[in-house]
């Protein structure tokens, strides 16, 4: 009689397998994906970071305004800091996956100083190797079959993967108007059965750029209280706003603590996204699901890293303050540029992106992957198609802006002589 299988116990009276007699008929090995890899739809950028690798194989000067990969430094004294806390042999070895002390407790003072959020470092702050990386690993921690998460469209790629990638379902609802936006979740809450058990939200918006104010979050925990649900906030544009906008969090809603929490990261006004330093903030119970996941799959960041990451926190709030200012000057320096060219955009109030309407009449005329393609091809300027961001995006571009003000023109001005010399795009320019 077989025994049963005991994972620590290794069967040692299993019998010997007997030789093959005849060579096995040779076949093809098959490599062969869970299916939750399967769900994958192909990569939407594919294409134009194939043909932008090409052409800089080539030798052609191609502005990129399509990654937000900040092209910065950090402030100076946080790579000093770096330096000297790599120095000391100390620090090379594992680090705790939820953080080092003082860097939660850094956390929790910003928290307290900008939004008047008091936080215990301790159970409700956990360190994350970057916001993705956190956020996919709450998707695993909250979510499984059957389980469906709200989500705002167009979407950040990861919103809709990492659910997918931890077995959920998805339904996208609308972001450009924040009162329909609520609208529509109280209305899937009714409706749908089982009710959505997760509510995610990401403002200021990426790639749309549409921002809230703070009656909104006061709004979405009415409703998380009243339908059940849990709430992840991706508060990744913190720290890069203009013309005196302030981005609310999340948690200094009345009641958010109860019901949710916000994911924050230094990789954009720090500068500091190579560095993959991120944080979770909130409930506390979430925070110990999210926990249990990280310490399963990693043992933190360099603590070095981290070191210097308090730092940062603690002294170059003005350097901040003023990549800010600079990102502003290269939004005018673009939005300004395209509305000579005759586009229809609005400014955005927050973020490192200018969400663009694709002019008439390409717009009509061909796909937006077919324009940015076009852009890319013909005027060696790179731009996301807001297809990439699903179905909503599609007639938009993300365009980013982490090249300098002289880039900017100078892209705007490949973009005009693109658009003027091809002429006006015919019926069948969609092939």
């Amino acid at each position: 009689m077989s025994q049963p299988f005991d994972a620590d116990t290794p069967n040692i009276d299993a019998p010997a397998i007997a030789p093959l007699t005849t060579d096995p008929v040779p076949e093809p090995f098959e490599v062969k994906f869970a299916s939750r890899v399967d769900r994958l739809p192909p990569y939407m950028f594919g294409r134009i970071n194939n043909s932008l690798y090409q052409k800089r194989r080539a030798g052609d000067d191609v502005i990129d305004l399509g990654m937000g990969n900040p092209s910065d430094p950090p402030d100076p004294t946080v790579i000093q800091k770096l330096h000297d806390a790599a120095s000391d042999p100390g620090n090379h070895g594992y680090s705790k996956s939820n953080g080092i002390a003082n860097l939660r407790k850094e956390v929790a003072s910003k928290y307290n100083r900008q939004y008047g959020v008091r936080l215990d470092p301790d159970s409700e702050i956990i360190a994350c190797l970057g916001s993705k990386e956190g956020f996919s690993h709450m998707c695993l921690a909250l979510m499984g079959p059957g389980d469906t998460a709200m989500i705002p469209s167009p979407y950040f790629p990861v919103h809709m993967y990492g659910v997918i990638l931890a077995s959920g379902n998805v339904v996208a609802l609308d972001v450009a108007d924040p009162d329909r936006f609520l609208r529509n979740v109280a209305y899937t809450c009714e409706h749908m059965a089982p009710k959505p058990k997760i509510l995610i939200v990401n403002y200021p918006h990426n790639p749309s750029s549409a921002v809230i104010e703070p009656d909104f979050f006061v709004e979405v925990v009415r409703l998380a209280k009243k339908y059940k649900f849990m709430v992840i906030h991706d508060f990744a544009y913190a720290d890069v706003a203009f013309d005196g906008y302030q981005p609310p969090s999340f948690l200094s809603a009345p009641g958010a603590k109860d019901v949710g929490v916000e994911f924050t990261t230094m990789s954009k006004g720090y500068n500091m996204a190579g560095w993959r330093v991120g944080f979770c903030a909130g409930n506390s119970e979430m925070i110990r699901g999210l926990g249990t996941i990280k310490g399963y799959y990693d043992y933190g960041m360099f603590q070095a890293i981290q070191i210097a990451a308090i730092v940062a926190l603690r002294e170059t709030e003005a350097s901040v303050e003023k990549q800010s200012m600079i990102y502003q000057g290269r939004r005018d320096v673009l939005v300004s540029g395209l509305r000579r060219l005759g586009w229809n955009l609005t400014p955005p109030k927050a973020g490192m992106f200018v969400w663009a309407e694709v002019p008439e009449p390409w717009k009509s005329k061909m796909s937006t992957m077919d324009f940015a393609m076009k852009l890319l091809e013909e005027g060696n300027v790179a731009v996301s198609p807001g297809s990439g961001f699903g179905n909503a995006g599609e007639g938009y571009l993300r365009m980013s802006l982490v090249e300098n003000e002289q880039r900017l023109r100078q892209a705007v001005r490949q973009i005009a002589k693109c658009l003027s010399t091809s002429g006006a795009p015919t019926s069948n320019a969609t092939t």
